[in-house]
């Protein structure tokens, strides 16, 4: 062993078990392009891997992104947040209003904030429906 390493320059490792049978095949237009889609769409490391598992019966990968569904996602993310700093600003105003103003102007203004809660509580709602009826559109069926 210690002869065969003095004999290498260097170089590459060579592989235990190589892959040094090599097979052609043609395709015309439309295949080739099929080819490459799923071969995209299986995020395989190379095409001969991609074709291997394929030939092989090996379970190929393909993942299909839906880009509404992640947009809509992504935005509902940030409706989220937007509600958990809303809740945050609201307890920080009710302390203010309560230390800062007398009896009858925190009432006049708890009361105008309790109209704009009630608007933010159906906005909430519709929010819900419409996440409902995306889910049952998109997500039910597979997609």
């Amino acid at each position: 062993m210690k002869n065969e390493l003095r004999k290498r320059k260097g170089g590459r490792l060579p592989l235990a078990d190589p892959a040094k049978h090599r097979h052609v095949f043609y395709l015309n237009d439309a295949d080739e392009i099929r080819l490459g889609t799923l071969f995209h769409q299986s995020e395989a490391k190379n095409m001969a891997q991609f074709i291997t598992s394929c030939i092989f019966s090996n379970p190929v990968k393909v993942v299909k992104i839906d880009k509404g569904v992640h947009d809509y996602y992504m935005r509902l993310t940030t409706f989220f947040d937007q509600f958990r700093a809303i809740g945050h600003n609201y307890n920080q105003l009710i302390k203010l209003l309560h230390s800062n103003f007398g009896e009858k102007k925190a009432l006049a203004f708890l009361y105008k904030l309790e109209q704009v809660t009630i608007e933010l509580a159906g906005l909430n709602r519709e929010i819900i429906e419409l996440t409902h009826e995306f889910e049952h559109k998109h997500l039910a069926n597979g997609g």
